[in-house]
């Protein structure tokens, strides 16, 4: 329902039914995948010594399969409503805004470590998204992974992915 001061409603980029489609086949093609393995590995129930390695994953993914060949079958035959609007362009470019981001931040890790790339990011989003003054970002985008660090370094002893800066400084 449209609201009388936001204005024409902006084109979908992308219908309910179209992403009802693509999740069903993309659970299909994976159940396919995990069933071949299965079959590969061995998916029956040996007599005395039970399961195979295969076995209940092969099962699961029997029924994902039909799951997901019942949902495909379903959108597909659909007729008439294509159940509307799942996402326009702009909430795509505000999705994407975030995820390309996130996913440099994720391939950072391998070569700053956790911490640092964590740093980076922090102060970035707080910058670009949050429009905060760059101290305050800075403040926080160091405080939170130093925070973390001694969380999961010190307390936890679990040692997270660390880069050149933390082993110039001996951690």
């Amino acid at each position: 329902m449209q609201n009388e001061n936001e204005g024409p409603a902006e084109p979908a980029l992308v219908t309910y039914r179209t992403m009802e489609l693509v999740v069903a086949a993309v659970l299909l093609a994976g159940s396919a995948v995990v069933m071949y393995d299965s079959v590969r590995i061995g998916h029956g129930w040996d007599a005395g010594s039970g399961p195979a390695p295969g076995y209940f994953p092969f099962y699961m993914a029997l029924l994902l399969a039909v799951a997901g060949g019942v949902s495909f079958l379903t959108a597909a035959l659909a007729r008439g409503d294509d159940g509307g609007t799942f996402i326009t362009r702009r909430a795509f470019v505000s999705v994407i805004s975030v995820l390309l981001p996130t996913l440099a931040f994720v391939a950072a890790i391998e070569w700053l470590g956790i911490y640092v790339a964590a740093a980076i990011f922090i102060g970035c989003f707080m910058v670009v998204f949050g429009k905060q003054p760059v101290w305050r970002a800075a403040l926080v985008g160091c405080g939170v992974p130093l925070l973390l660090f001694f969380m999961f370094e010190r307390w936890f002893l679990v040692p997270l992915p660390k880069g050149p800066l933390e082993a110039a400084l001996g951690f």
